[in-house]
């Protein structure tokens, strides 16, 4: 059974950065997709970005040149780098198995005007 933990949410000013972080175990990190997804307050729970094997990553319109997915296969870890934040970036962020259906727990980003 895969588990996520999701780390590094916080509340940062527009235009401001963050890194989110997702533990993996329980799986061959090196080989399952891993995504990112977000629900703010009201609304449903959308994709972000994914990323499988070494370098396949996809990307959400909305993050496109904001953010950015990455993975660090010694320590099973998946980032989410995110830049040039704005206030419509504010959601809780999680972190997706979908081999298993997998979810962590969610990180809350708040993004301030």
């Amino acid at each position: 059974q895969v588990q996520l933990v999701e780390s590094g949410g916080g509340l940062v000013q527009a235009g401001g950065s963050l890194r989110l972080s997702c533990a993996v175990s329980g799986s061959p990190f090196s080989i399952i997709r891993i995504g990112w997804y977000r629900q703010a307050p009201g609304k449903e729970r959308e994709f972000v970005a994914d990323i499988s094997g070494a370098t396949y990553m996809r990307y959400a319109d909305s993050v496109k040149g904001r953010f950015t997915i990455s993975k660090d296969n010694a320590k099973n870890l998946v980032y989410l780098q995110m830049n040039s934040l704005k206030p419509e970036d504010t959601a809780v962020y999680y972190c997706h198995n979908p081999g298993q259906n997998s979810w962590g727990q969610g990180t809350q980003v708040t993004v301030s005007s």
